[in-house]
């Protein structure tokens, strides 16, 4: 026992080694050719619909205010996992030590909490647009929009802030082998070889609390839109106000779909559901979202494309 521990060591001073995705190590570089590709695509579209968002005061609504933050998170929420990823895949470059890879799962889980909080915000925009239309531009006024965007990020530095000090009160007594192409908190927890009830318990009540309360305030505001939108008698004025909801109906398809996968996989499936398909849904879910969410504004919100499309006109462009 007294050897065991004193070959103990505090996490701080280990650095980790990061598989990427484990089994399917021959095609790293191959795989990191659409992973590279979707940042590329997700770093300039969501960049692109913050700069013409910003610049076009049009569209300074506030279902284009939250459009804009969601794009802002996805931006970051690629930034802090692609650069890793295609440095592993491609250069194998695999190590990472202890304050980094803290600092990737701690950005990582705080966009995830601050995302899910933004897609409700912008199902209370849909419900107010369709249920309380005359009071539409009174409630989410200006200073409402930016209060809503303050309380997502600091709720989700309050609920992601535990973390840090959870991973970082565990002991490491020599295994440093995380099979992820990304730092997340069970798998930083995994390695220790204390007791990672508290680490369990606390990452199940965050999922639940947060981002499932999300989910659940999300479901009532749209049965309440449907409530609302079958009591109009024209079936074009209902198939208008359900238009307005498809793309983002479509983005919480998208994000909430793969990351309760990845998550309940994670917990449950660990021997039903091979490791590398796990890992492999999770660098997806990283990565696709964010590339197709302004892609899905962009093709189904009529105001963007006349915007688009008035920005690369040949008159514009002359002028």
């Amino acid at each position: 026992m007294a050897l065991s521990f004193h070959n103990y060591t505090s996490p701080q001073n280990v650095w980790y080694v990061l598989v990427g995705i484990p089994g399917l190590e021959d095609l790293h570089t191959w795989i990191a050719i659409p992973i590279c590709s979707m940042y590329i695509v997700a770093a300039m579209g969501n960049i692109f619909l913050i700069v013409l968002i910003m610049s076009e005061r049009s569209l300074h609504e506030p279902m284009y205010l939250f459009l804009t933050m969601l794009a802002f998170t996805d931006v970051l929420l690629s930034t802090a996992t692609a650069p890793k990823m295609l440095a592993i895949f491609w250069f194998h470059s695999k190590d990472i030590s202890f304050g980094s890879c803290v600092a990737q799962m701690f950005f990582i889980h705080f966009i995830f909490v601050a995302e899910s909080a933004i897609l409700l915000a912008m199902a209370f925009d849909r419900y107010v647009a369709i249920c309380h239309p005359l009071r539409y531009t009174t409630i989410l006024t200006s200073p409402v929009i930016g209060k809503i965007g303050l309380a997502a990020v600091v709720r989700s530095f309050l609920v992601c802030c535990p973390f840090i000090f959870l991973v970082y009160r565990l002991s490491n007594c020599g295994r440093s082998t995380i099979p992820h192409s990304y730092c997340e908190h069970m798998g930083i927890a995994g390695l220790a070889c204390d007791n990672i009830k508290v680490n369990i318990i606390y990452g199940l009540t965050v999922a639940l609390l947060s981002t499932g309360l999300d989910i659940i305030f999300i479901i009532i505001s749209y049965t309440m839109i449907l409530r609302t939108v079958f009591r109009i008698p024209s079936w074009a004025a209902r198939y208008k106000a359900l238009n307005t909801c498809g793309s983002h109906i479509c983005v919480i398809l998208m994000f909430y779909t793969p990351a309760f996968f990845s998550f309940f996989a994670h917990r449950f499936g660990g021997k039903t559901i091979p490791r590398h398909i796990h890992i492999l849904v999770a660098n997806l879910y990283v990565m696709v979202p964010p590339m197709l969410n302004p892609i899905v504004y962009g093709v189904k919100t009529k105001q963007i494309q006349d915007r688009v499309v008035l920005l690369f006109s040949p008159m514009n462009t002359c002028c």
